[in-house]
């Protein structure tokens, strides 16, 4: 690509590049070794969540050294920076895990700040654990520059005794350690095989989910999503995306020409199609909120219900993230999509082409069973569901892929807080029928809305998981099965219904009508809500207390500021 496709005046760099007055800010940038040539080309911001904390993050280094030789191969000029992660299977089942949401809104206003201070041009953004996805998606949206997403590639799957496991097995290991169903030197030996490379989590979880509708929503290459992190085709992607953003800048296409209301629509049909993380229903919504466009968890769940699951996939299923990049990749589940009619085609993507055009050459393989077509789904409803009710006058979400039974009827057992919940799970403090009601772990009361996969993996290990329900203003991993209900809003901290649940309350949830109920009388609930009274949690300083004072509800995205419809002026427009 030619250098003079550029017009510098019209692009944010020329604030720090261009004209005698910038002569200081110049100065830096020979003090780094650049040359001439390169400060007057346009600033690519090449952002990595690159750490030691996990090995979702460790080989993300590498791919942005072949995104800023993308970058370069097509006169731009790469400035690599990263920001901060928090590893979901690391922060699981302490009080770290009241980081990890927070760290998303992290993720988004750092990338802002770092590309809004330094008048770069362009964004290539490359993530790999469960909140560093959407994070750089929220991010790419509200600065409005020309972005590529590249996804940091899924783990391995691990052996143990003769099949694919996955860090899942590991946390329901816990459980049947704890029940007496494994011994704790085989759940050693479990631990030591299960996650074998780089990589983020192996199944359907939140990492491959995001990183599926990244494919799905236009904003990354297609089949990046599929190559595992080990593979050195990661590269070979990471080189394109460089390229590709270039030629994004040249003709002015941008995030918000690719996220649009019928896009977001696409990537909820891919996630209920595969069975994705229930996470999605929290950042979908955050995405569309940067972007200035109204999509809640309502038109997620919407979504969901008329869209057939059809990619049999870990953890309702049985394939992992390995198994669907072997048959095609993320293109695949597409292309099945689309020829059922499920996908709007028309959308426009990074290659600067639309989705059908895309997926024009891609065949789907006759001889697999990770991807069925529509005409044969494996159940006609999606992997993922919404619920409602007088207990969830917000709404609610349960991952049903997998599971046989969509009814449960039973007596609330109530914990105000994941710590209280597992401690009764690990001592079997609970009986077949019971609703295990764990609150003010939402997104203020937590603060942070924790996941709960650490109990909910438990209980499964015990070999309850078709025998108990489990309801939380909290999250549930991406990894959880079993009948589990997140985001039941509104949240206990703020009043809802759910602060309100006794110990016996009878609660019905129907995966079928939608429902999530419970048999207490509009009288008897105006009574304890005047009983009831607002909790102080232990965070009154610090970041987490920060998020608590901004953040909103769960069914709008969980954000922290107003988002593109109160914009004044787009940073791109600089």
């Amino acid at each position: 690509m030619d250098v003079k496709t550029f017009d510098k005046s019209k692009l944010p760099s020329r604030h720090v590049t261009e004209g005698f007055e910038r002569a200081p800010h110049r100065s830096y940038y020979y003090a780094m070794g650049m040359t001439e040539e390169e400060i007057h080309q346009p600033l690519v911001g090449v952002v990595t969540t690159w750490n030691e904390a996990a090995p979702c993050n460790i080989a993300l280094a590498r791919q942005a050294q072949a995104v800023k030789k993308g970058v370069k191969s097509a006169h731009g000029t790469p400035r690599e920076f990263t920001t901060i992660t928090v590893t979901d299977g690391i922060a699981m089942g302490h009080q770290g895990m009241k980081c990890s949401l927070v760290s998303r809104d992290v993720i988004t206003d750092s990338t802002e700040l770092t590309m809004r201070g330094h008048c770069y041009d362009a964004m290539v953004g490359v993530a790999g654990c469960d909140k560093s996805l959407p994070g750089l998606m929220m991010a790419m949206a509200r600065l409005n520059v020309p972005s590529v997403f590249l996804y940091g590639g899924s783990i391995l799957p691990g052996r143990f005794r003769g099949r694919d496991v996955t860090v899942v097995d590991v946390f329901e290991g816990v459980g049947q350690v704890a029940a007496g169903n494994m011994s704790e030197e085989d759940l050693h030996e479990l631990e030591c095989v299960a996650c074998p490379s780089a990589g983020s989590c192996g199944g359907q979880f939140t990492a491959n989910t995001m990183a599926t509708i990244s494919e799905a929503m236009g904003l990354a290459i297609p089949g990046s999503a599929g190559p595992p992190a080990p593979y050195e085709t990661r590269d070979v992607y990471g080189e394109q995306a460089g390229r590709q953003v270039m030629d994004l800048l040249a003709r002015n296409i941008r995030p918000r020409d690719i996220i649009t209301r019928e896009s977001l629509r696409n990537a909820a049909v891919a996630v209920a199609a595969s069975g994705g993380s229930t996470n999605t229903g929290l950042h979908l919504p955050a995405i569309a909120h940067e972007a200035g466009i109204d999509f809640d968890l309502d038109d997620v769940c919407k979504i969901f219900r008329e869209t057939p699951y059809i990619a049999d996939m870990k953890p309702g299923g049985k394939y992992v993230a390995k198994d669907l990049y072997d048959i095609g990749g993320v293109p695949v589940l597409l292309k099945a999509l689309l020829d059922g009619g499920y996908l709007n085609g028309d959308c426009i993507t990074v290659t600067g082409k639309t989705i059908a055009e895309n997926l024009q050459d891609v065949v789907f393989p006759e001889d697999q069973d990770v991807v069925y077509p529509t005409s044969n789904p494996i159940t006609p409803t999606g992997g993922v569901v919404g619920l409602k009710g007088n207990l969830a006058p917000d709404g609610a979400i349960v991952k049903v892929a997998g599971m046989a039974r969509l009814r449960h009827v039973g007596p609330a057992r109530v914990f105000d807080s994941e710590e209280a919940a597992f401690d009764a799970v690990q001592r079997r403090d609970y009986t077949d029928d019971d609703v295990i009601v764990i609150r003010y772990e939402g997104p203020k009361g937590g603060p942070g809305m924790r996941e709960m996969l650490s109990t909910t993996a438990a209980i499964y290990g015990q070999g309850m998981g078709e025998k108990v329900a489990l309801i939380t203003d909290g999250r549930f991993s991406g990894g959880t099965r079993g009948f589990c209900i997140g985001h039941v809003g509104p949240e206990a901290a703020v009043g809802g219904p759910i602060g309100l649940l006794k110990d016996g309350d009878m609660i019905t949830i129907d995966a079928e009508t939608g429902e999530l109920s419970v048999a207490v009388s509009d009288a008897e609930m105006a009574e304890r809500r005047k009983a009831w009274t607002p909790r102080k949690t232990d965070y009154q300083s610090g970041a987490i207390w920060k998020y608590a004072q901004t953040v909103g509800p769960a069914h709008k995205g969980a954000v922290t500021h107003p988002g593109g419809q109160s914009e004044v002026q787009c940073y791109a427009d600089i």
